[in-house]
């Protein structure tokens, strides 16, 4: 077990001190409600990577770029076809994963699913237009549903930047340190630490409102074990952290589905439904189970790991 203990402490005391800091003008003023809340979240999410970088450059010492790239994942992408791929998987995996727990939702009884009329979206559109002072749009329903996976994907790509600020941090460092623990407690902890990184907005309310703090933080948690395990495959397999970091984009682009399928004039508790909720967990676990029981977890490449040159191979090198 080649775990390193002191660069794992500093990188988990600087991405949380950093995340709490970054929250801390909407603690004091406005909490979700602060007018400035997508800047300080955005803020947020870089902070594992500042987290990375500092531990990278300064605690680990790796002593060139090339070492540095590798202990970040953000090494050679070769074999081309190999990344190409993983990136695909990256594009449909969490978007499929969302629209699965909806369904899983619905069929359990906690998601007011309309899978044909998206009548909840057309309310919330024509609510949305008659307050601009606006007519209904002149076009089908299902053509605009149709252009809200258009969108997904456009918004995939853009997210890939801001959700490279953890991935960094999560999948691109702490992931690799980890494993030598063991592929399960690996991705159980980092899972967890992703989870409770989100605490500053969790504890405002945010996903879960209306929630009790402890109920929502472990909701949370919940979800990013399994979802963490999934993007964790693709860290893995690639053997590079974009694959992670394009996965990360299409989950936060395709969030807004619960909206559209969802029944006019219901509603429904995140801590029971969508990916959010204990029923969205069911098809990530099996995926992530179906994944361990077939090997799916070995590193493409010898060995997946970013400490230092002189005391074991990365990924991605020779």
């Amino acid at each position: 077990m080649n775990v390193k203990a002191i660069p794992i402490l500093v990188f988990l005391a600087l991405s949380f001190g950093l995340s709490w800091l970054f929250a801390l003008p909407l603690w004091l003023s406005g909490g979700l409600q602060n007018p400035f809340f997508i800047v300080f979240s955005l803020m947020m999410m870089f902070t594992p990577a500042i987290a990375a970088l500092v531990v990278v450059f300064f605690v680990e010492k790796h002593p060139d770029a090339r070492s540095r790239r590798l202990a970040l994942g953000l090494g050679s992408v070769r074999p081309v076809g190999r990344f190409i791929r993983y990136l695909a998987l990256a594009m449909v995996v969490p978007p499929a994963l969302i629209l699965a727990a909806l369904g899983v939702g619905a069929v359990v009884g906690v998601y007011p699913a309309d899978f044909v009329n998206f009548s909840g979206f057309e309310a919330m559109l024509d609510s949305q237009l008659q307050a601009l002072g606006q007519a209904p749009l002149p076009v089908p329903i299902g053509l605009l549903v149709a252009a809200q996976f258009v969108n997904v994907a456009i918004g995939a790509v853009i997210n890939t930047i801001p959700a490279l600020g953890e991935e960094l941090g999560w999948r691109g460092w702490l992931l690799p340190q980890l494993l030598p623990l063991g592929i399960v407690p690996a991705l159980l902890i980092s899972g967890v630490i992703w989870g409770l990184w989100h605490a500053p907005l969790i504890l405002l309310g945010y996903n879960y409102p209306g929630t009790p703090g402890w109920l929502a933080l472990s909701a949370m948690v919940g979800m990013t074990i399994v979802i963490g395990a999934v993007f964790s495959w693709l860290r893995i397999r690639s053997a590079s952290v974009w694959p992670a970091a394009l996965a990360h984009g299409a989950f936060n682009a395709a969030a807004g589905f619960s909206l559209i399928f969802v029944m006019v004039g219901e509603s429904f508790d995140p801590v029971q439904a969508t990916i959010l909720g204990w029923t969205g967990w069911l098809v990530p676990l099996v995926l992530v189970i179906v994944l361990l029981a077939t090997g799916q977890f070995r590193a493409a490449q010898p060995q997946l790991a970013t400490t230092r040159t002189e005391s074991a191979p990365v990924a991605g090198a020779e």
